[in-house]
């Protein structure tokens, strides 16, 4: 019971600061999340609303990346296994319930007219440039929508994925199997 009421302070906070980000100005980037291991960076005017994990209606004859339909606050939005698309591949069916309850689904900002939704294994928090120790450009044969990658004082990297870019990609929007 404590872990979920930790869990929605930090949802609240993290909307809240999420809020002041975009209304405030540039203080934060990026929103940073993971996703089957994989660290991710998502710019935050192509970032959309928050859900917690909300199970699927399954659309057959799809891609194994695409886990179906949600009804996300009253929209019908496509839901999309971040990691199994990246990868190029199946979904991440490793998840455990323990698991599934720190998954989230991010959504597309609406500028970008596509009713998507990233499923992604946790939310790391707000980003900003100051953040990093050094960045890269993305490596040869990277998708198209890969931008910079950036190491953090830790030492681990973090890749930036252009929501709108990745929006547009044709692989993207070939949902059918």
């Amino acid at each position: 019971m404590a872990n979920r009421e930790a869990l929605r302070e930090l949802q609240t906070r993290l909307a809240s600061r999420l809020q002041a980000a975009r209304t405030a100005g540039v203080s934060a980037s990026w929103l940073a999340v993971e996703a089957a291991g994989a660290k991710y960076l998502f710019p935050l005017s192509q970032s959309g609303e928050i859900f917690p994990w909300s199970s699927t209606q399954p659309v057959p004859y799809t891609r194994p990346w695409f886990l179906g339909v949600a009804n996300l606050r009253g929209g019908l939005y496509g839901v999309v296994d971040l990691a199994g698309f990246v990868a190029g591949g199946s979904p991440s069916s490793a998840r455990s319930e323990a698991t599934r309850a720190e998954s989230r689904l991010v959504a597309l900002n609406a500028v970008l007219e596509i009713n998507c939704a990233l499923l992604i294994d946790r939310l790391a928090g707000l980003r900003n440039v100051e953040a990093f120790t050094a960045s890269a450009r993305p490596p040869d044969g990277a998708p198209d929508y890969f931008g910079n990658g950036y190491t953090d004082s830790n030492g681990a990297y973090w890749q930036e994925i252009n929501l709108q870019s990745l929006s547009q990609q044709p692989q993207f929007l070939s949902i059918s199997a």
